[in-house]
């Protein structure tokens, strides 16, 4: 019954998802800010089974941006303990399941060194896997990955008129990563938030009050739903 009204000729190739509201999550139950992380890893994962039971082939999560440094140092530190421990705990579970892991974001000074090993041997470990990618934007942001782009064009002494959007493409973080036919904000946000923001210019966007927490396959299944109801002529005509 879940899968009632999708299309599996028509699932979107690539879906990316901001995950937000866990702190939202939280205070309205009363609990620190932290629980409503720690909630957040059983939503991606059940939605990460609804996508490989869709048999969507790429799947990118808004796990850390660029500006989420700005937050009270101690939810810093939780964050990165989080997302290291996640890809330790579950990186196994994934294995199995044929996932694999990739991530997009700069490799600065401020991503603690274990986090960075532990995202090394995810990337090895699952490297050959073909069920599903899951990218984990991690110390991501949209507007720096385009500068980013631009600082290796100019480092290669690409001429100005060679400067073209297949260039650009060809310097981003993961450039044989397909455009995302879907994007999918929680929370009842209706922002970018920096995501994705040269990959997502034909992206169709679904918007949902439900908070990351509490968001599930079933949820995804409705923007894999809505999605499909879209008309998508990419800028043409019928």
């Amino acid at each position: 019954m879940e899968l009632d009204g999708i299309d599996p000729l028509q699932v979107p190739v690539h879906v990316g998802c901001v995950m937000d509201g866990n702190g939202r999550w939280a205070r309205k139950r009363g609990l620190p800010r932290s629980e409503g992380h720690d909630a957040g890893e059983e939503a991606l994962f059940d939605v990460v089974e609804g996508a490989l039971e869709l048999g969507i082939g790429w799947f990118t999560v808004y796990a850390f941006s660029t500006e989420n440094w700005k937050r009270p140092p101690e939810e810093v530190r939780y964050l990165l303990g989080v997302n290291q421990s996640i890809i330790t705990r579950r990186l196994g579970e994934l294995h199995e399941r044929g996932v694999r892991v990739r991530f997009a974001g700069r490799r600065d000074w401020r991503v603690p060194k274990r986090l960075l090993r532990s995202m090394d041997e995810a990337l090895e470990r699952t490297e050959a896997n073909k069920a599903m990618t899951l990218t984990i934007a991690f110390n991501y942001g949209g507007r720096a990955e385009i500068v980013d782009a631009v600082r290796g064009l100019v480092a290669e002494g690409i001429r100005p008129e060679k400067v073209n959007e297949k260039a650009i493409r060809s310097h981003l973080y993961l450039p044989d990563m397909p455009d995302p036919d879907l994007v999918i904000r929680t929370s009842g946000e209706f922002r970018i938030s920096n995501f994705l923001l040269w990959e997502l210019a034909y992206s169709e966007l679904v918007f949902t009050d439900v908070l990351w927490p509490d968001f599930r396959r079933e949820n995804l299944f409705e923007a894999v739903r809505e999605f499909q109801s879209r008309d998508r002529r990419f800028g043409g005509l019928e």
